[in-house]
């Protein structure tokens, strides 16, 4: 008889009345009636009528028929029964040993029967099945086991794979760290997101370099004193070596006292600002390192965004990963702003305290360090107290991280730093700026620092500026002049002094190289040298009479007119008419080549109004046109770069020797100079006398809008101008009075210690040809309206004797300015 499903040992899987697949275990295992003998499949038995289970023997199934098992799924936990604590465990319905071992389809997984077949099994968790199997294997022996939850070896009972996990009971605790932690991480997430957002709108890695610092120029006088800083920083780079300790202790006491301890980035620091910042309700704590701002510094702008702030932590980091701490420190030290135009400590030591940095004292770096908070507004330039006030904070900090003793810091409150004006405020500013407006022609672009020296006095520059002042602060106001000019050349044409104003710090533009006045008589010496080249001499005679050249009629400001006088006396006593009529004789023309050629730059017209001064000049090339009439005829070029060079010696520049070229005979200089003595002598300019043999030519422009005087002696040449930036009209100030006096004053001290000597073509100074009682005045020259044009016809006045009017004789050369100054 062939065997049924059941006696097969076959699980029957076809599905039973209600739609469920039936589990039918095999032959060796216990029939439903003998293992649950009185099924209840309509109410399950309360926890206490139920029979405790039974230790259930070993089962002895084959291993191969285990996988085939676990696929089946297993029924759904279900909610414990009514009056059950959670904590309780289910105990399992009792089996009938009928001799064998159950196999492992047989153990209960329900209340009932019935239920347990019905209800799909489900795979359990792995704690769960490895509980199960440890519960298998439990027994002491081949046939049983002790897998009982409350008997057996003394083990912890076993929860049933299908039986419900016991519920926890809440905690606020436990939520709140697992919320906690959840967040946390969620927040690294967030903030690794957003950096590495903003790190993708870097440049490539490989373009990350810390840009050159600005170069700084050091501009020195000929006996090597500094004159002044020039450059984007105001000041030369420093070794954090050379330094005194103090000063980098003040900086990391105020800003960033972990700042040999953190990465480029303090996280403390930041907690600590965003702490105090949120109490406060306003913003009062940064929490940026030093390697921060310096980031900010080399590589971004001063914006205040996330995105900005986001990169500079990037950059601090690889700063950090770069550069040792010193190395950081030294960079910011010369980098930062420091208020006032001043960058770097070096600049900032200069600017406040007209020192370099390493001579900076306690209450000095303290006073320095303070400004890093707000450079602007802690600037001792604009209040020294509130300085003050912010240094004595400084030195708080310094005391609190170690850096100084209590005794140190209260010697230092008790002292504090006084501001002291630097030297570029009061005497090199001007040639400073003139200094760096040429020093591209000599360098190019620079990379490094440099050091220029110059060919520039020092004292003598002090002087000619401290004189210039204390005139004008005498004279200023009743004369309503209330700005000058001065520069001193030497017979090479190298600059000694030049003062571009009244006061460098309260007006920067340079008056002498770069404002352009009319010169009035002090053009006419140039038509006078013109004159001597077409044949006249110092004796000629010309007739001072009313005179009309064409439609233009110029006249002296006295309307007196002295008859005839020789060219000496019509020079020395500056008579327009006189001036006119050699210009028109030997042409506009001819008087504008020879001033070009002795050195004036600036565009002239050549017209007969010329003689008078019309066209406008400088201070520096009317005075470097004077300086030939000194040195015997020889043209200069006015310089003020002598050497330059790197802060290591090398050489980058020296001015050559050599290459001057007469551009006047000495015959004309040496008759020039015996009429321009008589300027100084018993002319125009007799205030300037100061017992040397000089010569110059005094100069007012119409309305007395500009006065000038510029002289010389065998050895150096100065030039003096006196007006208003408005072009104002002074109260009648001519170029025989304040600027007379101002050049005499000047050139006394000049010539200190040094010996007399006779002007270049003169063996002595001349007496005065004539005399007179009374003073001659440089007035103002007098143009009628529309009457300048330029005319070529001889004066109307008739000559009187065969010296009165002389042909001119023709050019010598008609060889250019730079032809006869280089040759060639």
């Amino acid at each position: 008889m062939a065997p049924t499903k059941r006696e097969s040992g076959r699980l029957d899987m076809s599905p039973d009345r209600n739609g469920r697949s039936r589990r039918e275990p095999s032959l060796n295992a216990p029939s439903r009636e003998a293992r649950d003998p009185a099924p209840q499949r309509t109410a399950r038995p309360k926890q206490t009528e139920r029979p405790a289970e039974e230790p259930r023997p070993r089962t002895t199934r084959p291993r191969a028929a285990a996988p085939e098992a676990e696929t089946v799924k297993r029924a759904p936990r279900k909610a414990p029964a009514e009056g059950r604590t959670q904590a309780e465990p289910r105990a399992k319905a009792p089996s009938q040993s009928t001799g064998k071992a159950p196999s492992r389809s047989a153990s209960p997984r329900s209340d009932t029967a019935g239920a347990e077949r019905a209800a799909p099994r489900k795979r359990a968790p792995e704690g769960t099945r490895a509980t199960a199997s440890t519960s298998r294997g439990s027994g002491g022996g081949k046939g049983g086991g002790g897998g009982s939850r409350s008997g057996g070896n003394g083990r912890r009972p076993k929860r049933a794979s299908g039986a419900a996990r016991p519920r926890r009971r809440f905690s606020f605790f436990r939520f709140a760290f697992r919320m906690g932690v959840t967040l946390s991480l969620l927040g690294l997430v967030a903030v690794g997101a957003v950096i590495a957002y903003f790190a993708a709108t870097l440049p490539p890695r490989a373009e990350w370099a810390v840009p050159e610092r600005p170069p700084n120029v050091a501009i020195l006088s000929e006996g090597g004193d500094l004159i002044a800083n020039r450059g984007d920083t105001g000041g030369r780079a420093v070794h954090l070596a050379d330094l005194p300790p103090y000063v980098p202790q003040a900086v990391i006491a105020i800003e960033d006292r972990r700042f040999y301890s953190h990465p480029g980035v303090d996280p403390i620091g930041l907690t600590r600002a965003m702490v105090t910042n949120l109490t406060s309700g306003r913003l009062q704590q940064g929490g940026s390192t030093l390697t921060q701002q310096l980031a900010k510094n080399l590589f971004l702008d001063p914006s205040r965004t996330l995105e900005r702030k986001i990169q500079e932590m990037i950059f601090s980091v690889w700063l950090e990963m770069q550069y040792d701490k010193d190395e950081i420190l030294e960079m910011y030290l010369n980098r930062v702003y420091l208020g006032a135009g001043a960058t770097g400590i070096d600049g900032a030591a200069r600017r406040y305290f007209s020192k370099g940095a390493e001579e900076l004292t306690l209450p000095e770096a303290a006073l320095i360090a303070g400004l890093l908070k707000a450079p602007s507004y802690y600037a001792p330039t604009n209040n020294l107290t509130r300085a003050n006030a912010r240094a004595s904070t400084v030195l708080n900090s310094m005391q609190e991280a170690g850096f100084i003793t209590a005794e140190e810091a209260t010697y230092a409150r008790d002292n504090p730093a006084t501001l002291r004006a630097p030297d570029v405020a009061t005497s090199g500013g001007y040639v400073a700026d003139w200094v760096a407006e040429v020093l591209p022609e000599f360098v190019g672009s620079l990379t490094e620092d440099i050091i220029v020296e110059t060919t520039v006095n020092l004292e003598l520059q002090d002087l000619a500026q401290d004189a210039l002042q204390d005139m004008l602060e005498k004279e200023g106001e009743a004369k309503n002049v209330h700005q000058g000019a001065v520069v001193v050349l030497d017979g090479g044409g190298a600059v000694k002094a030049l003062v571009g104003g009244r006061q460098y710090g309260d007006s920067q533009y340079n008056r002498a190289v770069a404002a352009a006045r009319q010169p009035g008589s002090s053009f006419k010496p140039f038509v006078y040298l013109a004159a001597l080249e077409h044949g006249l001499t110092p004796q000629t005679m010309r007739i001072d009479q009313p005179t009309q050249i064409g439609n233009w009629s110029p006249q002296n400001y006295s309307r007196n007119y002295k008859g005839p006088v020789s060219l000496t006396y019509a020079l020395s006593h500056s008579l327009n008419t006189i001036a006119a009529q050699l210009t028109n004789e030997v042409g506009p023309q001819a008087v504008a080549a020879v001033a070009e050629r002795l050195g004036i730059r600036s565009p002239l017209e050549a017209n007969a109004s010329i003689a008078l001064g019309t066209s406008e000049v400088t201070l520096l090339e009317l005075t470097t046109a004077y300086v030939p009439f000194s040195n015997g005829g020889v043209g200069v070029v006015p310089h003020i770069v002598r050497r330059i060079k790197t802060l290591d010696g090398q050489l980058l520049y020296q001015r050559p020797g050599g290459g001057a070229q007469q551009v006047a005979s000495l015959q004309d200089m040496g008759q020039m100079n015996a009429m321009l003595s008589q300027v100084i002598t018993s002319g125009t300019g007799q205030r300037a006398q100061f017992g040397w043999p000089a010569a110059g030519k005094t100069g007012t422009s119409q309305n007395w809008r500009d006065a000038w005087f510029v002289g010389y002696t065998a050895f150096f040449t100065a030039g003096v101008w006196l007006g208003n930036d408005d072009n104002s009209p002074t109260k009648k100030v001519t170029g025989g009075n304040l600027p007379a006096e101002l050049w005499k004053q000047l050139m006394t001290k000049v010539h200190e210690g040094m010996m007399p000597a006779d002007l270049p073509g003169l063996e002595a100074i001349p007496a005065p040809l004539e005399s007179s009682d009374e003073m001659p005045v440089d007035e103002p020259w007098v143009v009628q309206d529309g009457n300048q044009q330029m005319v070529q016809s001889p004066p109307v006045a008739s000559a009187r004797d065969g010296r009165d009017w002389i042909r001119p004789a023709p050019a010598r050369s008609n060889e250019g300015f730079f032809r006869r100054l280089f040759g060639g």
